[in-house]
């Protein structure tokens, strides 16, 4: 079959799945069928039950729906006292949230002392992983690489199926400890294939702890300031942990309920955090700045970026779908904490590396949208930024590339799911499995010989 051929066969048959009739939302109505796990009111439908974290944005009062200030609580200690503590001490602080999500405390010294040891120590790569997997097949998209070469750790591991809890452990360190390296790595090699730039493979400093890890890898001189090092930890921080309903962590418990491997579960969850409609919006915020830089005069002039946001919210820009991207939250109502601490630690370093026009529309951006929200839309309920709108600019201002930003948000995250598998594999024992309503109905089974259009009709 020719190429062209292919083609229009493609065409033909994609126009069958584009003719089929929708599902429309009155048949959910009727059978009360909650989209997205979503409740009338927008909050999530209860699926599970968690001690690692806790999401706060509203609370419920006599059945109505009360805003409040944000909080994320991991295993019972507010993210703001955990990342003052670690600010007051001038210490690196991911490390330690990683030991307290996955075993439900906060270390001694010697405790965390003894994890990092066991990080560092687990953070070098398989012998010749780097040329047999990494290197070959180059992708166009971190995220894809991450997820194979997570997979494909299975293959290096010579108990990699045990689920027992020590076994699980074990995998779940090496995971957080490697994947920053495998994203460092992924990013080199997609540097010379694609961009045919120079690569850097630099040998892992086992002084060093995660953010450290990250600079030193990816930049060709592996120089870097403490002060940056502890901004990129802040950010690990943020994004360790968001809860069991998150679509990525609800993805990997989802696998771990199966009774798979713990490669197969985190790599799902790094295909989910992919997505545009999570971990990827990061990436959106970015190409939404991109877009209002390059068609309004003055980014700093709160009159003409308001314009462009109302043609956004309109559709006569962006992307077309009405959306302004890092502004808005399932839960969050008044404000998102991880937002907050972001744009509190961040302007400084900005500010320092050029970027304080971008800083100022991205402020104008969270203080115009709501407003406009109501007055374009009617929007009554409270709207405020999300973590995605100054993560971009942050990771620009460590000199970080959009191909990672999404993958930052990974190396991250991977400390919540592995913790919330080692939950889900000791406190379940049935299989996540919803119900879904056939709308299908009965069709008489016809002959192929007798399959004629007009016959079928």
């Amino acid at each position: 079959m020719t190429d062209t051929e292919m083609k229009a066969l493609y065409g033909a048959l994609t126009e069958k799945i584009n003719g089929q009739e929708r599902i429309r939302q009155a048949d959910f109505d009727r059978f009360n069928v909650k989209r997205g796990l979503r409740n009338a009111d927008g909050t999530g439908v209860i699926a599970g039950i968690t001690k690692i974290c806790s999401v706060e944005g509203y609370y419920i009062d006599d059945g109505e729906r009360i805003p409040k200030n944000g909080r994320l609580i991991y295993r019972g200690v507010d993210l703001y006292d955990f990342v003052a503590g670690c600010k007051k001490e001038d210490r690196f602080g991911f490390e330690e949230l990683a030991y307290l999500l996955m075993f439900g405390a906060l270390p001694t010294r010697e405790e965390l002392s003894d994890f990092c040891r066991l990080l560092a120590a687990s953070r070098e790569l398989p012998d010749a992983f780097v040329e047999d997997v990494i290197m070959r097949a180059p992708s166009p998209n971190i995220m894809n690489k991450m997820g194979s070469s997570v997979n494909a750790l299975y293959a290096y591991d010579e108990n990699p199926d045990d689920i027992s809890v020590e076994n699980v452990l074990r995998q779940s360190v090496s995971l957080i400890a490697r994947l920053p390296v495998i994203m460092s790595y992924a990013y080199q090699v997609k540097r010379r294939f694609y961009y045919k730039k120079s690569m850097y493979i630099h040998q892992i400093n086992p002084a060093h702890q995660t953010a450290e890890t990250v600079l030193q890898v990816l930049r060709s001189d592996k120089k870097f300031t403490d002060a940056e090092a502890k901004l990129l930890d802040l950010c690990l921080m943020i994004h360790a942990d968001h809860g069991g309903g998150n679509n990525s962590t609800f993805t990997t418990r989802c696998v771990t309920s199966t009774g798979t491997d713990t490669y197969s579960a985190v790599s799902a969850g790094i295909a989910s955090l992919k997505g545009f409609r999570h971990g990827g919006a990061n990436i959106k915020v970015t190409e939404m700045v991109e877009e209002i830089k390059a068609n309004v005069s003055d980014i700093t002039d709160e009159d003409e970026v308001e314009a462009y946001l109302r043609k956004i919210l309109r559709k006569e820009a962006g992307d077309g779908s009405g959306l302004i991207y890092g502004m808005g939250h399932a839960v969050y109502t008044l404000s998102d904490p991880r937002e907050v601490l972001l744009k509190a630690n961040a302007e400084t370093l900005a500010v320092e590396k050029g970027y304080e026009d971008e800083w100022t529309l991205l402020d104008i951006i969270e203080r115009v949208t709501p407003r406009i929200f109501k007055e374009e839309r009617g929007l009554t309920r409270p709207m405020c930024a999300n973590v995605d709108l100054y993560s971009g600019l942050i990771y620009k201002t460590l000199g970080i590339p959009m191909d990672l930003y999404t993958p930052m948000f990974a190396i991250a995250r991977v400390a919540g799911w592995c913790a919330h598998r080692l939950e889900e594999i000791v406190t379940s024992t049935k299989i996540i499995r919803p119900g879904y309503k056939s709308l299908a109905g009965h069709i008489n089974y016809i002959p192929i010989g007798l399959r004629e259009k007009e016959e079928i009709k």
